[in-house]
Order: C-alpha cells, then structure tokens, then sequence
C-alpha cells in the first residue's frame, strides 16, 4: 500500500474517519472528503500528517451537484499523481415514511447514496484502469431488507448493490469493485425517534449480541483494498449476525 492513492467520501468523522485511519496506517497516501464537516475534516488531516508529513489531503466537494465530481477526482490526482482506489462513504440518512416522501428527499437520500457514487465511478474509471485499482462503497445490510419507516433510503441503498455488482462487470477486469454492508455499527445522528428500548431490540436481533465498532467496518475495506485481489462484484455483511436473524 505504500504509495498508493485513496479517496474516500465522507470521511470527516464516523466510520470515515475510522476507515481513512486504518488505510492511512497501511501506508497509503488519503483524500479526505468532506461536505460541511471542516474542522473534523482539518483535525483528522492534522493528525494523520503529523504521523506521516504530506501524505493526506482534504478536499470540500458537495456531491449532489455532478459537476464538481470530475474535479474533485482530478484535483486528487493533481496533488498525488495518482489514484488507486475509491472509497464511496458519504451518505444521507433520515426517516421517509411513504406519506411523507416528497422530491427534494429523493435528490438528497438518491443522490448521495446512489448517484454520487456512480458519476465518481465514472470519473475515476480511466485513472483506476490504469493502476489496476479497486472501488468499494458502503452499503447496508437494508438493501435486502428494507428498514420501515425509511423508504427512500432502503431504495438507494438496494440500487448501491445493485451498483456494486454492475460496476464490476463494467469496469472488469482492470478495476475489482465490492461493498460492504453495516450492520448495528454506530446510532444515526440526531435519532430522536430510537429510544434505549428499540436499542437493546436491534442488538439483541444480531447473532454475537453486542454492538460493532467503525474499525470493524474499516478493517473490511482495507482487507478488500489490499488483500483480496481475486474478490470482486461481492458485498460483505458485516452486522454481527443480524442480517440472518432480523
């Protein structure tokens, strides 16, 4: 990995940030993305510079509108000299039950969990061509199984798989491209409507019976980057048993 290019959405904070960290402690050289996230966005290119000078970056992209997606791909490049791998983090989640959806939740919850991730496909295609690199984009294990109240972002996260399979085909056999599914890995943000009870319910609905940690989603990613040169057009659940006991 030493030397090696990656960029990674959303990565200011949360499972970006754990992800960004095992792959920089691999020795490769990392984008930071961020949308609205700046200081934790600066900190963490702070603290990883501070390990290893000059081998990160950060960059503020709003991934809903598709023309600053080619730049932000090429000002990666522009800086590092390469790009090998893709990582598609960033994502939108809140409730839309289907009495409430309206457009501008389709633009947002669609467009950073789906479309997002298929125009930066499309723009880094030719430079992960070139260095036989690799995409994987984070899904979720509610792609199979759709979670209630929350319509459209089930919807973009069964298309990302759908994705995920379909890129492989298209971008093989140069580029391997995968996913990995979360499970119960970190609560939503501002999830006011989970109290404890509907907590514990979700935990104890997994086979190990414990929450997981972002690093066991970054460990993932960094196992499908770097040491899975034959494995391609897959999704990992990594949810601690739940997909096969919900």
């Amino acid at each position: 990995m030493q030397g090696k290019v990656i960029l990674v959405t959303g990565s200011a904070k949360r499972v970006g940030a754990a992800i960004s960290r095992r792959l920089h402690g691999t020795g490769a050289n990392i984008a930071l993305h961020y949308r609205s996230s700046a200081r934790e966005a600066l900190d963490l290119r702070d603290e990883l510079n501070a390990l290893r000078p000059d081998s990160v970056t950060a960059y503020q992209a709003d991934l809903l509108d598709l023309a600053v997606l080619p730049s932000l791909v090429d000002r990666v490049i522009e800086r590092f000299g390469r790009l090998d791998a893709l990582v598609n983090n960033a994502s939108s989640f809140y409730a839309t039950p289907l009495a409430e959806v309206n457009e501008q939740q389709w633009h947002d919850l669609l467009g950073t969990n789906l479309r997002a991730p298929l125009f930066l496909a499309q723009a880094a295609a030719a430079e992960l061509r070139r260095h036989h690199g690799c995409i994987v984009n984070i899904a979720d294990i509610h792609a199979e199984r759709p979670m209630h109240g929350h319509l459209l972002y089930s919807v973009a996260k069964a298309g990302l798989a759908a994705l995920t399979r379909a890129l492989a085909q298209e971008m093989a056999p140069q580029v391997r491209v995968n996913a990995v599914a979360p499970g119960v890995i970190m609560w939503p943000e501002n999830a006011a409507w989970m109290d404890d009870e509907q907590r514990r319910k979700i935990v104890a609905h997994t086979l190990l019976k414990r929450e997981g940690e972002p690093d066991d989603i970054a460990r993932t990613v960094a196992f499908l980057i770097q040491d899975a040169p034959y494995v391609t057009g897959q999704i990992i659940a990594v949810d601690g048993g739940r997909s096969v006991n919900i």
